[in-house]
């Protein structure tokens, strides 16, 4: 690498990037969550809305489970017995959340995966809710409940995130590469 080219990419690692993410709905955006990536800081703003405003944009049932911290019933979900490979999208906001790559049968009645995409999407809380101690998933833009993860899950990881179908979304990935293509 030549001198001149070495300073240029010392020069962009030290600049700030920050990605928008627009939201045809008018959402407001507050916090912001900060992501390095080879040496790039990018800045990933979080999704403010009012419960009024989530109650417009998600059905019942989906408020109840993503903004109420509800569950659905085992084995109802649409997205439990998918096996289409793509990636798996929270349903409020839209953030790419885990991949089908990492999805596995667990036979608890929910779709479960062992990781997520990037460990800065989701949020891990403590969940004492029903006499039990248990760790609540939340997406890390718009702090939507997700699920539960825990440590029963296969190798590499160990973990078991067990997600509400309706709180998620799925990308095809034969879809994704058309729009690709395309110039989508």
């Amino acid at each position: 690498m030549t001198d001149a080219l070495s300073i240029h990419f010392q020069l962009l690692a030290r600049f700030r990037i920050i990605i928008y993410f627009p939201d045809s709905k008018n959402s407001n955006i507050s916090e912001t969550t900060n992501l390095c990536i080879g040496g790039l800081e990018l800045t990933q703003k979080e999704i403010e809305k009012s419960e009024e405003e989530w109650k417009k944009v998600l059905t019942p049932e989906q408020y109840h489970v993503l903004r109420q911290k509800g569950t659905e019933r085992p084995f109802s979900g649409n997205l439990y017995y998918n096996k289409e490979k793509g990636v798996y999208t929270c349903a409020a906001c839209g953030q790419e959340l885990f991949s089908s790559k990492t999805k596995f049968e667990s036979g608890s009645g929910w779709p479960s995966f062992y990781d997520v995409i990037s460990s800065d999407r989701v949020r891990l809380k403590e969940d004492t809710s029903y006499f039990m101690n248990r760790i609540e998933v939340v997406c890390s833009r718009c702090g939507s409940h997700l699920g539960h993860v825990f440590e029963d899950g296969p190798a590499p990881t160990g973990k078991r995130y067990c997600i509400n179908s309706i709180s998620l979304n799925f990308k095809n990935e034969e879809e994704k590469g058309k729009k690709n293509k395309e110039g989508k």
